[in-house]
């Protein structure tokens, strides 16, 4: 449950929740109910592990040695395969600065794999990183590829695409803004971008409703220029965080909680290809990376997306905060589904909800992840 951990209790699914019950009145149920099935009834028994809503990573360039730029089923499928192992049952593909025809491909290729069933963590759309960003904080995207926001660039792939990652700055009059706002429910969100405290206040008031990885490639706070960071802690808006211990110190974590609320914080990764691999050489937007110490950087020392798992960033925010582990697991499952407008389906144990499960242990270990009421991944104890 989104407010408390309950026990002995028992959740009958097939690709939705059907009903959760408590452990006494199972049998009476199996009795009542066995003859509507007909297919043999699988049990899992969590063994004291907890059950939880499965996660949804909202910002993931990559894993297992593919990225979505690659832009091939092939690609998409190794991704939702190696997630899916963390507990991740739905995510966002995330595409990178690059030329506007590779953006088109990663995004034709997500959609022809969302008609179809995966193997894995299932793809919910996709979010555009860039183009439409400063080259100030550009972070590890290609500048040579930058250009101004563009409705004619998005205007084919409304239905997939569910975040744009934007700087408001370079949005004139914030026209691109008001237009995505009022002809699509995509989520506009700030990043990469070196607003002004007034500049990105301005735009939360025409349409930016989320911030892409919170202080990262963003104007910091400053008590004379308060920057993008400080229109976050003003505004009403979700954001964004890398609990890598690396993008951002742990002390911060309690601040951040504390100053936009639990119930407006989101996990994500920002995984690039080199996700779950041995460190080592990687690439990123046609970058060489190297993975060391679990840290993904350019070859000037920027830090290039992470190696991050989702369960990885529920750990570390439960063990460096004063969340209890239901509230770390909303951040990773109901959070960022309400920011996909997805929340009346996804996110949470609830009856009519679409099933998918995680299950793990007080290490965020996984054991079992469920996507839409199949097994898509089971540990071998």
């Amino acid at each position: 449950m989104k407010d408390k951990v309950m026990q002995d209790s028992v959740i009958i699914f097939d690709s939705k929740i059907i009903d959760i019950i408590s452990k006494d009145n199972f049998a009476l149920y199996k009795k009542e109910h066995i003859k509507e099935y007909k297919q043999e009834i699988l049990v899992i028994d969590a063994k004291g592990k907890y059950v939880s809503p499965g996660f949804i990573d909202i910002h993931i360039h990559g894993s297992g040695g593919r990225d979505t730029m690659d832009a091939t089923k092939e690609a998409l499928n190794v991704i939702s395969t190696t997630i899916a192992k963390n507990g991740v049952t739905s995510y966002l593909p995330t595409t990178m600065t690059t030329d506007t025809l590779s953006i088109y491909k990663a995004l034709d290729v997500a959609r022809d794999l969302m008609k179809l069933e995966t193997k894995g963590a299932k793809i919910l759309g996709v979010h555009m990183e860039g183009p439409f960003i400063n080259e100030k904080y550009k972070g590890a995207q290609k500048a040579d590829n930058i250009i101004k926001p563009s409705y004619d660039i998005i205007k084919d792939y409304l239905d997939i695409i569910k975040i744009i990652t934007l700087a408001p700055e370079k949005d004139e009059n914030h026209s691109f803004i008001k237009r995505v706002k009022d002809n699509s429910k995509i989520t506009l969100s700030m990043g990469h971008t070196d607003a002004s405290y007034e500049e990105a206040t301005q735009a939360i008031e025409d349409g930016i409703t989320h911030a892409t990885h919170t202080f990262n490639a963003m104007t910091p706070l400053n008590h004379r220029k308060p920057g993008v960071v400080g229109a976050i802690f003003a505004g009403d808006i979700t954001c964004e965080l890398i609990a890598d211990l690396i993008h951002v110190h742990p002390a911060i974590f309690n601040i951040l909680i504390n100053v936009v609320h639990k119930d407006k914080l989101v996990l994500i990764t920002d995984s690039m290809r080199a996700g779950c691999m041995k460190e080592g050489t990687s690439e990123l937007g046609g970058q060489k990376v190297t993975v060391k110490d679990g840290a993904a950087r350019l070859q000037d020392g920027t830090l290039a997306g992470s190696i991050l798992t989702l369960n990885k960033a529920v750990f570390n925010i439960f063990n460096n905060s004063e969340l209890k582990i239901y509230e770390a697991v909303a951040m990773a499952s109901i959070n960022p589904a309400k920011v996909i407008n997805m929340g009346n389906k996804k996110g949470s144990l609830v009856v009519g909800y679409d099933a998918d499960i995680a299950i793990f242990n007080d290490d965020i270990d996984v054991f079992f992840t469920i996507v839409e009421g199949k097994v898509m991944y089971e540990a071998q104890e």
